[in-house]
């Protein structure tokens, strides 16, 4: 009898951990907290149901392609079939994220998706109607065999994904179920992201070559007509399973879509005055200020938006590389980021276009700017003390601001100030170390990308003293030096999410200091660095989150790695009137699949 009970007592036991930890199957997944849309959702908060279907929109791209296949790494892979700008035309993933949340993903190839509370595994359910473009299903098996054909043959990110997996299998009719070595809180949402090809009609001894022979995927467009390095053609199918599911419904609403690639960016824009291109998305500030007076946009043919997104701004600014002896002291590092006259730049340079960056999440609520750090943050860098400057700690980073003039000498008074406070010496017009030793260093640039900027600091730090050369190489050569960290300073834009995680990793974590070919430019190895990027990753709630981000964010400031630039909050896109998009704008800005052909 005692013995019935004890087995009895084991097995509610067993029963009731297995439910606590094994959560029901879900139609959407977050990476912090829950989904923001439940279950019955009719459509994405940021497209219209009720976008007419129809017309042509022709869209452009600068550069050349000489593969169709986006998965590969050899080749140029063209544009527009697997896509963040001009959407996923013909190839779809297990889900679709929405551009209106930090980082949630509903429902595309997949209706559901279950995990555990530690996510040590994800389990994705199929939809019983998703069909490829020559109509086969989409079954399990398509999922595992993309699964493995990617990560022996694809890009290498494929293959880092792929080493987390302890194994995938197939469940029932229509499940997959991937178990992971250890518990992570963003793969399921990396896998989610994972695309499906049809295993009937991929090659896999040939896969990773490139080639022009469209592809079949599963989404709403088939790839039509390739013209080899100028234009792609993609015509919507018909009988595209999705186009009734709530994720879908108000995308996809062009009957063609024309992507046409030009070498260089003026042709591009002569292109689209001319009406050959029919949205234009702008990057340069000189050119928006100034440029659009002629005839279509007097006359309301041409529709200028400025849209504000709330994207955390990255950090665009020039990378002191601390492996060179130059830079190996914080002091001058932290004099030298609050010497780059960013308002004599952006009045001179860019027409007052830009705002100066502050954090490398600027622009969002991730950013430590002008935020006191709370007490969640201090207690994550409680054991690290002196991780974070005390001003840093208490109000974020505040840069020195100049008149504009190019002429402010207390502009310079305060960088002056830090660097004599350092033990840096002005002797016979050069700035000398505390070893005795001048004070210079090169900033390496790609082409002649950022000359101007790089010659303007140049110019500024020259007053004190600091001799500063600038060297422009090809960029094979570039990217070698980047590969090896043979330089003393460039420029680089560090991209940023709502939801920073394992990436940063690569970019700041001392792993990856001495790695050939990392993002981490700088050379950092901070312990401190290392336990907040720990943080943010564990983090189960958006609070925890956002504290562990901004904590992180008060560290790379403190160590003065890189010299802050600007950014631009908003973007900025030119369209002819006949193009037209919904008023609501996502949290991430414009979509351009949302995006339709006004009937005439």
């Amino acid at each position: 009898m005692q013995r019935m009970l004890f087995g009895l007592i084991l097995a509610l036991s067993a029963a009731f951990v297995g439910d606590g930890a094994r959560a029901e199957p879900r139609h959407a997944i977050a990476m912090h907290g829950d989904a923001a849309l439940p279950a019955d959702f009719t459509h994405l908060p940021y497209a219209n149901p009720d976008a007419p279907k129809g017309g042509t929109a022709n869209y452009a791209w600068i550069g050349t392609f000489d593969s169709v296949n986006p998965f590969i790494v050899q080749g140029s892979g063209a544009r527009g079939s697997l896509d963040l700008v001009f959407g996923n035309n013909v190839f779809e993933t297990l889900m679709m994220r929405s551009a209106d949340e930090p980082f949630t993903l509903y429902p595309l190839l997949a209706k559901t998706i279950e995990t555990d509370d530690e996510r040590s595994f994800a389990e994705f359910t199929l939809d019983e109607r998703a069909t490829f473009s020559d109509g086969e299903p989409v079954k399990p098996e398509d999922v595992v065999f993309t699964f493995e054909l990617l990560a022996e043959k694809g890009y290498p990110r494929y293959a880092v994904t792929a080493s987390k997996i302890a194994s995938v299998e197939t469940v029932g009719e229509r499940g997959v179920r991937f178990t992971f070595k250890r518990p992570d809180r963003e793969l399921p949402l990396i896998l989610g992201l994972f695309p499906v090809l049809p295993k009937h009609a991929i090659d896999r001894e040939t896969f990773d070559k490139s080639t022009l022979k469209p592809m079949i995927g599963s989404g709403p467009y088939r790839l039509e007509a390739v013209k080899p390095g100028d234009a792609l053609t993609f015509r919507r199918n018909p009988d595209y399973w999705a186009k009734d599911i709530p994720s879908k419904t108000g995308f996809d609403n062009y009957d063609t879509i024309t992507l046409t690639y030009f070498r260089d960016e003026n042709a591009m824009f002569e292109a689209f005055k001319k009406g050959l291109v029919d949205v234009f998305l702008e990057e340069n500030s000189g050119r928006w200020t100034s440029q659009y007076d002629f005839p279509a946009v007097s006359r309301g043919d041409i529709v200028r938006d400025t849209i504000r997104t709330r994207l955390p701004s990255g950090m665009l600014g020039i990378v002191l590389n601390t492996r060179r002896p130059v830079f190996a002291d914080p002091r001058l590092r932290a004099a030298l980021v609050g010497l780059f006259d960013f308002e004599w730049a952006n009045r001179t340079l860019f027409a007052g276009a830009y705002t100066r960056t502050r954090s490398f999440f600027d622009n969002s609520d991730l950013s430590s700017a002008g935020q006191p750090a709370r007490a969640s943050e201090r207690a994550l860098l409680a054991p690290f003390p002196g991780a974070v400057a005390p001003d840093i700690m208490a109000n974020g980073w505040a840069p020195p601001k100049s008149d504009g003039s190019g002429l402010d000498r207390a502009f310079m008074r305060v960088g002056f100030d830090r660097l004599k406070d350092a033990g840096y010496a002005l002797k016979d017009g050069r700035l000398i170390a505390p070893d005795g030793r001048p004070v210079a260093f090169e900033i390496m640039l790609k082409s002649n990308e950022n000359q101007q900027v790089a010659v303007a600091y140049q110019q500024t730090l020259a007053k004190l003293g600091i001799v500063v050369s600038i060297r422009s190489v090809d960029s094979a050569q570039f990217i070698a030096r980047q590969k090896d960290y043979d330089f003393d300073a460039m420029f680089f834009n560090y991209t940023a999410s709502l939801s920073p995680g394992v990436e940063q990793l690569g970019r700041w974590g001392s792993a990856a200091r001495d790695k050939p070919g990392t993002f981490n430019y700088a050379g950092v190895a901070d312990p401190a660095v290392d336990a907040m990027i720990e943080a943010l990753i564990n983090a189960r709630t958006r609070e925890e989150f956002t504290s562990a981000v901004r904590a992180y964010d008060r560290v790379l400031l403190s160590g003065a790695y890189v010299v802050p630039l600007y950014f631009k909050p908003e973007q900025w896109i030119a369209r002819w009137s006949h193009i037209e998009r919904p008023q609501t704008v996502p949290l991430q800005g414009a979509q351009l699949p949302t995006w339709w052909h006004a009937r005439n």
